[in-house]
């Protein structure tokens, strides 16, 4: 059964960090970070809906100049959110050039930003035709780990320490529906775009009774091509299973109180996406920089119970030498489990 969801590590363990998320069957995208992006090429960028920030250090933020360039000019609207003070720095981002010509622009591009507060979530709107000038108010409103809810998926966060506020992210699907092609096919249908507007009327819990129209385009027309109860077609052509979790957690300090929290917040994900920067025996500099070593990375992997794991953002001090850190974090990861059956 294929995943709704594809993550990709944008870079790889020693480089920047960022988590590439396209969407099956869809032209669409979120990232989670934005570092170094040039090895996403123009379309994968193009995709992009929303983009999340950890917080704003440079290897988690430089790539913003790329994709502000790649869609100036365009008719697009990018969502961008990011912890304590995420308003202000994309404002230094887009005070930096001049925008005296973009009023010309034929197309429509607009920046909604959200600064992650730990209670409260703050928006501004930046039209490009505007020179980015951020809008006379801005918007409040309660934050409660969920960032965005749409038809089908979530993306949540939480606030993590890093010595400045880092957003810990996570997106969820509602359900999985996957298509069985060949009843499909039996039914004299074809695979098409159709397949999305079905799958939105499950996701957005419509009466099973109701009818669904199969429309298709043909030349310069909308032809419908077939008529069904929403809930016969879905027994027929589609297998509902649990949908899937993916979560990342970037630069964050090790204690108690922290681990616990990124725990209950990556329990049960399908795939956990987590730093590992330093070995253990220099736990004492992971400390003091505010990150994780591997052995603290893979204890956590282990006590979250999740069903996979990828480790990224390793120091360059070990450059040559990932395989150490791997295998520290699959010790760790091991002892955990093994603690865990006991209990």
């Amino acid at each position: 059964m294929r995943p709704s969801f594809l993550p990709r590590l944008v870079n790889d363990p020693f480089g920047d960090p960022g988590l590439y998320i396209p969407f099956l069957y869809e032209n669409r995208a979120i990232l989670f970070d934005l570092g170094d992006i040039v090895r996403l090429s123009s379309r994968d960028l193009l995709k992009i809906s929303h983009v999340f920030v950890t917080h704003t250090h440079m290897d988690h933020f430089v790539g913003f100049d790329r994709l502000l360039r790649l869609f100036l000019g365009r008719e697009k609207t990018l969502y961008m959110y990011g912890p304590e003070g995420f308003l202000k720095n994309v404002e230094g981002k887009l005070a930096g050039y001049s925008w005296n010509l973009v009023a010309h622009y034929r197309n429509r591009f607009v920046l909604k930003v959200a600064e992650i507060q730990k209670s409260r979530m703050f928006l501004q709107q930046y039209r490009c035709r505007n020179g980015f000038c951020p809008e006379k108010d801005v918007q409040c409103r309660t934050f409660q780990e969920v960032l965005i809810e749409k038809p089908g998926f979530s993306v949540s966060a939480v606030i993590l320490d890093h010595s400045i506020p880092c957003l810990g992210l996570k997106i969820t699907e509602q359900f999985h529906v996957n298509i069985k092609k060949d009843a499909v096919y039996s039914l004299g249908l074809e695979i098409g775009p159709w397949l999305s507007d079905f799958k939105q009327a499950l996701f957005k819990s419509r009466d099973w009774n109701s009818t669904f129209d199969i429309r298709v385009k043909s030349e310069a027309e909308i032809l419908t091509v077939g008529q069904y109860r929403l809930g016969d077609l879905a027994e027929q052509i589609a297998t509902i299973t649990p949908g899937q979790k993916i979560t990342y957690i970037a630069d964050v300090v090790y204690n108690e109180p922290e681990a616990e929290k990124i725990i209950d917040f990556a329990k049960g994900s399908d795939h956990l996406y987590i730093e590992a920067a330093f070995l253990e025996k220099d736990r004492d500099i992971a400390r003091d920089k505010y990150h994780l070593t591997a052995w603290q990375a893979g204890t956590i992997v282990g006590k979250s119970q999740v069903k996979q794991y990828s480790l990224f953002h390793f120091s360059p001090r070990y450059t040559n030498q990932a395989e150490l850190l791997e295998k520290e974090a699959a010790e760790a990861y091991d002892t955990a489990v093994n603690k865990e059956a006991m209990i």
